[in-house]
């Protein structure tokens, strides 16, 4: 479980492709720190640490990243140098700064504008038709691992609908986010509440 509160960025230094894909990514972090066996979320996606080394402030981790995974993430996302935000697990006693995360991604969205708003940036994303309903104003969402709150949902005659967010200078300064322009594309994750409301709602009109 995780918060989507990223403590660091990450560059995918290796990725070798044999019955998976097997990648090595570099981070600040201590060594001493990551354990073999631990969850570590990848710009929204939870993976787990195979190997690590390196030294405090100049470690790297391995991860082995399945076919499934490669197909429900943004393509191409795990070619060498390629930047992730990165989040450990949640510890029982960590501050649940942002919202419950699984780090499971629901599907790709595509960035359609960004534009200055104060200091901050708005952005807005088009996602796909099948996490619509799951979208509201004031909900949260998990954008490549970083846990902000929807501003505003517009549904679209096909069935997708657009949403918006709003960087501020923090965010978009320690995650990959501030590099976000049209036509990039992120990882969702939908909240899991909105999930199970869902889901509710489907038994009780069946």
């Amino acid at each position: 479980m995780f918060t989507g509160i990223v403590t660091a960025i990450g560059t995918i230094r290796q990725a070798t492709q044999k019955g998976d894909l097997h990648a090595v990514i570099a981070c600040p972090w201590d060594p001493a720190t990551i354990a073999i066996g631990a969850s570590i979320a990848c710009s929204g996606t939870c993976l787990t640490v195979v190997e690590r080394g390196g030294t405090p402030g100049d470690a790297w981790f391995a991860v082995d990243i399945s076919a499934e995974t490669l197909a429900r993430t943004v393509p191409g996302r795990w070619a060498v140098g390629g930047r992730l935000n990165l989040e450990p697990a949640l510890r029982l006693g960590d501050e649940l700064g942002g919202h419950i995360v699984t780090g499971h991604v629901d599907g790709v969205g595509e960035v359609v504008g960004v534009c200055p708003e104060g200091d901050s940036r708005r952005v807005g994303i088009a996602a796909p038709a099948a996490l619509a309903p799951y979208l509201a104003p004031k909900g949260s969402i998990t954008v490549d691992g970083v846990s902000l709150t929807v501003n505003d949902v517009a549904d679209q005659s096909d069935g997708t609908c657009h949403f918006a967010l709003n960087l501020i200078p923090h965010t978009a300064d320690v995650t990959t986010l501030g590099d976000l322009a049209p036509g990039s594309r992120v990882n969702l994750e939908i909240d899991v509440l909105a999930r199970y409301l869902q889901r509710m709602q489907s038994l009780r009109n069946a």
